[in-house]
């Protein structure tokens, strides 16, 4: 064999070994897309509208500012909330009221668009968390069905089904943070401790809040870099989460903080 032949071979295998080499590289990094995005209807935005109006009492205890549209109906509507007055005819009032005055499908375009840019970075935060090991039961679900509204406190969850309810606005905006990941990655920790912490140890509403916020502050504060803590006066996990590792026993620090010695 001729040395010109030597030195294609040596060529070709190394082209092969390259190829090959960057193919498993590729398998290896690629992740689940578990993450699908829809634009509500007229009917499905006026159904979270009326959700919000019949919890308007809570919301206001806990201070979320809510997003609403405006109208002497709204008002009104608002109003018979906080004494529980609400009736099947206020409903229907109120579904007319957005079909006909309110609701544009392009007022969520920006925010559909803007979300559409994060979901591999949110897919890979997923996969990370399904691959992580803890002495709890972390819910992943195959598909998240995100959702858009115009309204509301800015975002919420529904564990059995693994849907969340983002708020956007026709520009684009969201609530608390620029980056829609930082509310989904939220939302989607919610869903993966409501059965085996939040109901199992019965935690209160800011307690869990703080939970949820240290976990995805601890676990991805890097590519997160906006996403904060919110003060609500609650402390008592603090010194049990300061780093990433401390995740792994949520249930025996809920269980310290809460059940009785």
């Amino acid at each position: 064999m001729t040395k010109g032949c030597i030195k294609f071979l040596k060529g070709l295998l190394a082209l092969i070994v390259l190829l090959l080499t960057g193919f498993n590289i590729s398998c290896a990094d690629e992740v689940p897309d578990r993450l699908s995005v829809a634009v509500p209807s007229a009917e499905e935005e006026s159904d979270y509208i009326w959700r919000t109006l019949q919890d308007i009492k809570f919301f206001e205890e806990q201070n979320y500012q809510l997003s609403l549209p405006k109208g002497f109906l709204i008002e009104e509507l608002k109003a018979k909330a906080k004494v529980n007055a609400l009736s099947e005819e206020d409903y229907e009032r109120l579904k007319m009221f957005v079909r006909d005055s309110v609701y544009n499908r392009k007022d969520y375009q920006e925010g559909y668009h803007k979300i559409e840019q994060r979901l591999e970075l949110v897919n890979r935060m997923i996969d990370e968390i399904s691959k992580s090991s803890f002495n709890w039961n972390f819910k992943v679900f195959e598909r998240y069905q995100i959702n858009l509204t115009l309204y509301g406190p800015g975002g919420s969850y529904d564990p059995n089904e693994g849907s969340l309810l983002i708020f956007t606005s026709p520009t684009g905006q969201f609530k608390n943070y620029e980056d829609p990941a930082c509310t989904i990655i939220h939302e989607i920790v919610h869903i993966g401790m409501e059965e085996s912490l939040i109901n199992k140890f019965q935690v209160p509403h800011t307690l869990k809040e703080c939970i949820v916020d240290a976990f995805v502050f601890l676990s991805f504060k890097d590519v997160l870099t906006e996403y904060r803590v919110q003060e609500m006066g609650e402390n008592r996990a603090d010194e049990y989460l300061k780093e990433k590792k401390d995740l792994k026993n949520l249930n025996a620090t809920l269980k310290t903080i809460l059940e009785p010695h």
